[in-house]
């Protein structure tokens, strides 16, 4: 879905429709394939350089409606809404300013990307899989990347700073916070989805690889 000339919304105007449907769509997608249990997880996409569209706290992603979405301020401050946005949409907000070609973001707390976050210290090394292809830059599965892991905070301006200088060497998959979740974003909603998806199939196969003691 493809925005239109954002020029044409005023700062603190009406959300966009096409924004909130690619949310909902969004949501509806991770909620099936259970990427998204009870109310965990954020969605956005942005709007421009100054503002982005993102899920508010506490709903379920699973059955967003236009009132689940709120703008907010590349510093994570609500704009359009007197609802306060979640804490992590700082890390959203950073993935913005970090990579001016990301247009989406997308956090899920899937079973495969929270217990791999768990097993071991240091990144996960995924390597030889056909799908790494859908990643940026990649064009075979001879290739070995690393997903890196974050300790998980509930102080995220700090959990922020930690990534900040892992995510501005660039990292072509996403990153994991431990015991928690997923952070995958892409130029756009449906490339941030296909993206997601890769992920999950890889650490989905990591998962089983292990418990099979390969």
């Amino acid at each position: 879905m493809t925005p239109p000339d954002t020029a044409a919304h005023e700062r603190g105007g009406e959300t966009p429709a096409w924004a909130i449907e690619a949310i909902i769509q969004a949501g509806r997608r991770m909620d099936e394939r259970g990427w998204v249990p009870a109310t965990a997880g954020n969605i956005s996409v942005r709007l421009d350089a100054s503002r982005a569209a993102i899920t508010r706290s506490g709903g379920h992603k699973g059955f967003l409606d236009a009132g689940s979405v709120i703008q907010v301020d590349m510093l994570g401050q609500a704009i359009t809404s007197d609802v306060r946005p979640s804490a992590e949409t700082l890390l959203h907000c950073q993935i913005y300013r970090i990579y001016p070609q990301a247009g989406a973001v997308l956090h899920g707390h899937s079973v495969a990307a929270t217990v791999l976050s768990m097993a071991q210290p240091g990144p996960i090394r995924l390597a030889r899989y056909e799908v790494l292809k859908v990643f940026e830059g990649q064009s075979t599965h001879e290739v070995a990347l690393d997903l890196p892991v974050f300790e998980n905070d509930q102080d995220i301006a700090r959990l922020a700073t930690v990534a900040e200088p892992t995510l501005v060497r660039g990292t072509p998959l996403g990153y994991l916070i431990r015991g928690h979740g997923v952070y995958v974003w892409g130029p756009d909603m449906a490339m941030a989805l296909a993206r997601l998806e890769g992920l999950e199939f890889l650490l989905a196969c990591e998962l089983e690889r292990r418990k099979l003691g390969k």
